[in-house]
């Protein structure tokens, strides 16, 4: 085949359907199942086509859970920032935040020097602008004179390894997760949150707005010092969230509450649209607070549709957390649609996402991905009509086609252990239609 240009496709290699070693949520060993790769390069848009398959990534590594086939079943979820309306309690976290970086000094001359109008008082009283009041203490925000009691700063920055980004993640591991020091290393840091297969790129949007695309991080500062960080894929549709960790010494603030209203504040601004939080996991308590933005939706991977994430929809999870979405068929919307109804809150609390490392691709337990019950997974006879021969595969000098360096002409996708088997698997978990999107990568 010809040379083809370098961000042209999906760079990936299967690994393949593997018992996970452990769960970050039950701590149970090996009670579930998922499909694993790894990307070496892919562009924005091609990771929004896999968290819209219910994907996720761990650094470089992808994985997608089986729902029916594991201890703390995960589902994707997404909220719609142009309908969220924060709760009372989010936007008391926002305006607690602000007036400790404003100080009540400053707050009486300021409004000294500065009267607002009878209007302007009234708005403000009984209107909460989610972007403005997220930027509302921030230097550039501020009149001066007179001086606030502190400077704060929210800056997009590469998604780069720095000492000071470790120390803040070590002492959220040790103080807010009571992790062991010796399970805290430098390298972990790197390969989990600085080392993105996503490239960076600028999008241009068809109203002409410029729109950031990649991974990022998110530092915030207070007085200069970096005491919390939101680690961000900024896909063409949305900003998904990967991690989020503070400094203990802001714990009071509920950082992790600020730091998702900031995220959907920038979905509404830099015109992403939706806010993905990350899988939502029913049996697990401490994942409740996700809900509590709304309204959301929920994917369900069976038909890859978006159903509203109502409290009838929530009465259909089961105790172990599976939700049965045939209860629901006519709530199910597709991907790019959205509708009106308004969710019921829950309760907020911090939790930490799930970490997947190197050891969760590692079970020697693999089993085929076809005989699985994974939701959403074509059948062999399906695969067997997909055009597997003209997958894209990087070599030394260039590219070739899968079927011109595979000698697999007399395999079938169902040959266990067999080359053909093991692209078929990949084509599969990540969706039939995006084939041609998809490179091979051994390297």
């Amino acid at each position: 085949m010809q040379t083809t240009p370098e961000y042209a496709f999906l760079y990936i290699s299967p690994i393949g359907y593997r018992k996970s070693s452990n769960c970050g949520y039950c701590r149970r060993k090996g009670l579930g199942h998922s499909y694993f790769a790894r990307a070496t390069s892919m562009s924005a848009a091609s990771y929004q086509a896999l968290v819209d398959r219910c994907w996720r990534r761990s650094g470089s590594l992808l994985y997608r859970p089986n729902q029916r086939d594991a201890c703390c079943p995960h589902y994707t979820i997404r909220l719609d920032s142009g309908r969220f309306r924060p709760t009372k309690d989010q936007r008391q976290a926002v305006n607690r935040l602000n007036k400790y970086i404003i100080g009540d000094a400053y707050a009486k001359e300021a409004a000294r020097l500065y009267p607002k109008s009878r209007e302007q008082a009234r708005k403000r009283d009984t209107e909460f602008d989610l972007v403005e009041r997220i930027h509302e203490a921030e230097r550039p925000s501020l009149k001066e004179p007179p001086e606030p009691s502190h400077t704060f700063t929210v800056t997009l920055e590469p998604d780069e390894f720095t000492e000071e980004k470790f120390c803040v993640f070590e002492n959220y591991q040790r103080i807010i997760h009571r992790e062991s020091p010796s399970s805290i290393s430098r390298e972990g840091f790197k390969r989990f949150l600085c080392t993105s297969p996503i490239r960076q790129e600028k999008h241009i949007t068809p109203e002409g707005q410029e729109r950031q695309l990649g991974s990022f991080h998110q530092c915030y500062r207070i007085d200069g010092q970096l005491v919390a960080v939101g680690v961000l894929d900024l896909l063409p549709d949305c900003v998904s969230a990967v991690y989020f960790y503070y400094h203990e010494s802001i714990h009071r603030f509920s950082p992790g509450k600020l730091g998702a209203l900031r995220e959907i504040a920038l979905a509404v601004e830099g015109g992403y649209r939706w806010w993905y939080p990350g899988f939502y996991i029913h049996t697990c308590p401490k994942m409740r607070y996700k809900i509590d933005f709304s309204p959301q939706q929920i994917l369900d991977p069976d038909t890859l549709g978006w159903v509203e994430l109502t409290s009838d929809i929530i009465k259909n999870f089961d105790d172990h957390g599976i939700l049965h979405f045939q209860r629901s068929e006519e709530s199910a919307v597709k991907i790019d649609s959205s509708t009106e109804e308004e969710l019921t809150p829950m309760e907020y609390e911090e939790q930490k996402e799930e970490v997947f490392t190197e050891n969760d691709s590692d079970s020697d337990e693999e089993t085929p991905l076809f005989t699985s019950n994974m939701p959403g997974i074509p059948s062999v006879d399906k695969m067997s009509r997909v055009d597997l021969d003209h997958i894209a595969v990087r070599v030394s000098r260039g590219y070739c086609y899968a079927g011109d360096l595979f000698d697999w002409h007399n395999e079938t996708v169902s040959t266990e252990g067999s080359a053909k088997s093991m692209v078929a698997e990949l084509v599969a978990a990540i969706g039939p239609e995006l084939v041609n999107d998809i490179c091979l990568d051994f390297k």
